[in-house]
């Protein structure tokens, strides 16, 4: 694919800036385009198109609104390989998982263009004679949304399809690692025949972005996915207008095997939760609690998987898992497993990572004998890494499992509906995969509990989020 030089897109038209970034191929060094450096005018020249495009696009029927993001399906599923191909380019991700994102990514296109038509109010009965009670539900205003790298589009759609279902404006601020992804989307939304200002899109430094935000009263809810630290930031900052707010934020995963699991289930499981992005995902399987009587069986059939993954550039044919974004998300991954082995942990497979034409690689690894003091079982390690820690009983793996601030998904494998309805009950994360390793899907709500985010993404709920109720009490 040629270079990419692509430019912001705010009310309906194509804006440069004095300055540009560089975008940048995890998996070789080579720059494969440019951006511009968005400034604070140009996001509240964005805000302000928004602001002035939303009356006329609020009140438009549901099904008009629904037409426009049918268009826009249409577009993403025609455009596949050209969307998956500049997704891997910046993102390092394989081209299957690159075209299992841009899928994914408009499978909420799809949903909320029929999430719509399903904005229902209702009619309450009056305490009078004559009093009539209604409930109607309205469009919150203005929507800022701060995406991330690790999934370039469908972090983006998850956004902004509820938000303009519901009768929303939008703009969205996209990392500096990833924008290509978000600007395509863009050239879509435009070919789809949206109305100037309804999207927009800035590629700008955080703090342009969200100081800008934070002092518009134009603005009335931000949508934010990313560190729980930063969410903590953005929630302070909003709280100046009372801005309505929505984060999905940090995960530390648990994904615990008891002793009746059906382990061919439970390592397939275990390969499609950990190692899809390189690991890099919000709800990869962080933390592995297994229970004595399948621990020295799992990690064997385990590793035997594990050392099947081909390691390499994402637009290679066969590769499993790319580059890591960068040399400070390769350096934590490579500091957790130093930290792991020498507390006591032994690496079965892999362990090491290599800088390699520019790019950064990690071995997918496999660490037994595992305790909970190391640093992969209290942080996010971000990577390919999979320790295994031995426990006795399930109350024991669950309250392991619970002992964080994080509450995002959370998994567990066993065949005993008894058991595992008492488990999943008691597992305070917001999103359980019971048997299953990849529970996203448009239809159904993510989000998390505790410090790991607030509001959900996906759903009959995904809609909520964007949404006013209005009570209105008529005297006859």
């Amino acid at each position: 694919m040629e270079r990419m030089d692509l430019l912001n897109y705010i009310r309906g038209d194509w804006v440069g800036a004095d300055e540009n970034y560089d975008v940048v191929n995890p998996a070789n060094g080579e720059v494969i385009g440019s951006v511009p450096k968005g400034t604070e005018r140009d996001v509240a020249e964005a805000i302000d198109a928004a602001y002035e495009a939303l009356p006329s696009w609020r009140e438009l029927t549901a099904e008009e609104r629904a037409g426009y993001l049918e268009a826009l399906f249409d577009l993403m599923i025609e455009n596949e390989d050209e969307l998956a191909t500049i997704m891997t380019l910046e993102n390092g991700k394989p081209m299957k998982e690159s075209r299992a994102e841009v899928q994914y990514a408009a499978s909420f296109i799809k949903w909320f263009a029929e999430e719509a038509r399903r904005i229902y109010g209702k009619t309450i009965p009056g305490k009078a004679k004559n009093q009539r009670i209604q409930v109607i539900r309205q469009p919150v205003g203005v929507v800022a949304a701060i995406t991330p790298w690790n999934f370039p589009a469908a972090m983006i759609t998850r956004k902004m399809a509820p938000a303009l279902a519901a009768g929303c404006t939008f703009l969205v601020k996209p990392p500096l690692e990833t924008p290509l992804t978000a600007l395509k989307l863009m050239e879509y939304c435009e070919r789809a025949g949206f109305p100037a200002g309804v999207v927009n899109t800035i590629v700008t430094p955080d703090e342009a972005f969200s100081e800008t935000i934070k002092n518009s009263e134009k603005v009335r809810k931000l949508t934010f996915t990313g560190s729980t630290e930063v969410g903590s930031l953005l929630m302070k900052q909003s709280a100046e207008h009372i801005k309505n707010v929505s984060f999905e934020l940090g995960g530390q995963a648990p994904f615990i095997v008891l002793n009746d699991a059906d382990l061919d289930k439970t390592v397939a499981a275990a390969m499609a939760s950990k190692f899809r992005n390189a690991g890099q995902t919000c709800i990869a399987s962080n933390r592995f609690y297994v229970e004595a009587g399948v621990y020295d069986k799992f990690v064997e059939q385990l590793t035997e998987q594990v050392k099947k993954l081909k390691v390499g550039n994402g637009l290679d044919e066969g590769i499993d898992i790319g580059p890591l974004i960068n040399k400070e998300g390769f350096e934590k991954v490579q500091k957790h497993v130093n930290d792991a082995v020498d507390k006591g942990a032994e690496v079965v497979c892999g362990g090491k990572g290599e800088e390699k034409n520019g790019g950064y690689f990690f071995a997918p690894t496999v660490l037994k004998n595992v305790s909970d003091d190391m640093l992969c079982m209290n942080e996010e390690t971000f990577g390919p890494v999979i320790p295994v820690q031995k426990v006795e009983t399930a109350e024991e793996a669950v309250g392991l499992a619970n002992a964080t601030r994080f509450g995002l998904a959370g998994y567990f494998f066993t065949e005993s509906v008894t058991r595992g309805t008492k488990i999943a009950e008691a597992l305070d994360y917001g999103i359980i995969g019971w048997n299953h390793g990849a529970p996203s899907a448009a239809q159904a709500p993510f989000g998390g509990m505790k410090e790991s985010g607030i509001g959900r993404e996906g759903g009959h709920e995904g809609i909520e989020a964007y949404l006013e109720t209005k009570y209105i009490s008529l005297g006859l």
